[in-house]
């Protein structure tokens, strides 16, 4: 599938477009659509933009006068702004519900004002919760353990009552650990697989929170952006919440030898392992039978082979 063809010849914007996983995007919308990259800069960085044919909005979702100037005429918005992180929305859950929660509300707004074809909205596995119950089936109810967490189910809901109450389509996508090129591993906050590569290429121990044998449904980044370009041309998924993944499930301790091994190093002494963090899931799989049936979702990559593309592009 060249993903390039999935969406062509439309006006979309991207929120959170300057960051890891919309920048990802716009690049390859860039190739085929007229694109808007709506950030306020926060988190996202104007570099992972550079070269792309985008225009470049920056402004906050709080901001709804701006989103509506901005969404005029556009066909789809791809929503990806959102202060992405459990530790930090355990630290300061005031500024997390504020963004993700009010400032997906005010998206959406913006989009049914502007009679947008689609918002595609990107929630998170976190709504799951730590349940036994593997894998993780868009039946299941959830339960969040984080205040990033609510804020994520907050707009899932959302999104389903625009589409039920004023006719906007929309779908929401429960992304499982998404990592690939552009990622920050510089970040308190960063995810573990960035953290790995850049502790491994500095010669330093890999750090584990806890023993390790907690699992994780690692998903490369054009995986992702395959979802949301196949949600974005299907009406299939109207109104849907469906699950992106690689619907494989890994320990860190295995990916700490996968990262090590790619660097010519060996796990013993390679790692150190820490106390557990607040609000981390213990173990994460997805069942992602759903998005196949409506999308046509298929996953590409396999965890050591977008490894070794991230490590190529760093």
């Amino acid at each position: 599938m060249r993903l390039e063809d999935v969406v062509r010849g439309k006006r979309v914007v991207v929120t959170g477009g300057a960051g890891f996983i919309g920048s990802n995007l716009a690049e390859v919308l860039t190739e085929k659509n007229k694109v808007f990259v709506f950030d306020d800069l926060s988190s996202g960085k104007e570099e992972n933009i550079d070269g792309l044919d985008a225009e470049l909005v920056v402004g906050s979702l709080l901001d709804l006068d701006l989103l509506k100037r901005s969404f005029k005429g556009m066909d789809y918005v791809f929503h990806l702004g959102a202060i992405a992180s459990v530790p930090k929305s355990i630290d300061d859950p005031m500024t997390t519900n504020l963004v993700n929660q009010n400032g997906t509300l005010n998206v959406l707004a913006a989009a049914r004002d502007c009679s947008v074809e689609k918002v595609v909205n990107i929630s998170s596995s976190a709504v799951y919760g730590d349940s036994p119950v593997m894998p993780k089936v868009e039946t299941m109810l959830p339960d969040p353990i984080s205040p990033y967490a609510v804020s994520k189910l907050a707009g899932e809901l959302y999104c389903k009552v625009f589409t039920k109450t004023y006719g906007l389509p929309t779908v929401s996508l429960r992304f499982f650990n998404v990592f690939g090129p552009k990622q920050d591993p510089s970040s308190d906050y960063a995810a573990v697989i960035p953290k790995f590569i850049e502790q491994a290429r500095d010669g330093k121990e890999l750090t584990i929170f806890g023993d390790g044998e907690h699992t994780r449904d690692f998903t490369y980044v054009l995986d992702a952006v395959q979802a949301m370009l196949l949600a974005a041309s299907s009406p299939k998924c109207d109104g849907k919440v469906m699950n992106v993944a690689r619907g494989e499930a890994m320990t860190l301790n295995r990916l700490a030898e996968i990262v090590l091994a790619s660097f010519g190093r060996d796990v013993k002494g390679g790692v150190k392992h820490l106390p557990p963090r607040r609000g981390d899931i213990v173990h994460s799989l997805a069942d992602i039978s759903l998005a196949r049936s409506l999308i046509g979702y298929e996953p590409s990559f396999s965890v050591e082979e977008g490894i070794e593309l991230t490590i190529g592009d760093r």
